[in-house]
């Protein structure tokens, strides 16, 4: 994430100006302009005011990626073009007989 982008995009968003912002969240307008610039990375929960200055807040999400056995992708990339091709055809059958079993 980056602080500077974050906290101006929103301020933008709530249709304030930094002064404004400054005079709702008690962050002088100063402090503001330099987060603004990322000449200094805010502490989060100054950052966490400022957002709420918006009416935004700060949140979490899992970082993409994590937490996924790429082992099978990896496997499927050493194949040739044709090789995943006759994989392909050979699930894409699988899943037909899944759905016909399912159907019933």
């Amino acid at each position: 994430m980056d602080p500077a982008r974050t906290l101006r995009d929103a301020r933008r968003r709530a249709g304030l100006t930094q002064r404004a912002l400054a005079s709702r969240s008690g962050v002088p307008q100063p402090a503001i302009a330099r987060i603004e610039r990322g000449t200094v990375v805010p502490r989060v929960d100054t950052l966490d005011r400022l957002l709420a200055g918006c009416g935004e807040q700060l949140g979490s999400e899992p970082r993409l990626g994590i937490g996924i056995d790429r082992t099978p992708i990896r496997a499927l990339l050493r194949l040739t073009p044709a090789q995943r091709i006759r994989v392909a055809t050979r699930e894409g059958r699988n899943l037909e007989l899944l759905d016909r079993a399912a159907s019933g």
